[in-house]
């Protein structure tokens, strides 16, 4: 598996139930990637979506215990274990902090937008660097919107 990640230098990922940053050319991104490809996210994350609705184009798996009825082109998996007996090896898993948690340790590549700035956050991600697990592949030049400044790394797991 696979995931997506957007992280201030903190490796900070939101505040207060949303992004702390929207990027135009991250969410490009974001969309090129997983386009096609089954995503897995909590039910926050689906909140955050316009009118709270699944991602197009994409077979979306939310993990959740609280959520009853699956929103129409969602599946909603109670636990990590049966999400993952039903989840190809493709998917990408893109948050919230809670399932970037539970489902890190299945994922075998990592794409980071490593964004150059600090902001106030309550929720992050891992911090890959300081993991002895996950080692830094591909690094893009640096790229800047509105005086942001950040870059696209990979990491991969180590075997």
């Amino acid at each position: 598996m696979n995931l997506i990640v957007a992280v201030d230098k903190n490796w900070g990922i939101g505040k207060d139930g949303d992004q702390l940053v929207y990027l135009k050319e991250d969410l490009r991104r974001f969309k090129a990637l997983t386009t096609g490809h089954p995503v897995i996210l909590g039910r926050k994350t689906l909140a955050t979506f316009p009118g709270g609705r699944p991602l197009k184009n994409r077979r979306n798996l939310i993990l959740s215990r609280t959520m009853g009825e699956a929103p129409q082109g969602a599946e909603v998996f109670s636990t990590a274990e049966t999400l993952l007996a039903a989840a190809p090896e493709d998917s990408f898993v893109i948050g919230g902090a809670s399932v970037y948690e539970q489902l890190l340790p299945w994922c075998s590549t990592a794409y980071v937008t490593r964004i150059q700035a600090e902001f106030p956050a309550d929720r992050f991600f891992p911090d890959l660097d300081a993991s002895p697990e996950w080692e830094r592949g591909e690094e893009s030049a640096p790229l800047e919107q509105d005086g942001i400044v950040f870059r696209y790394v990979t990491y991969r797991r180590k075997r």
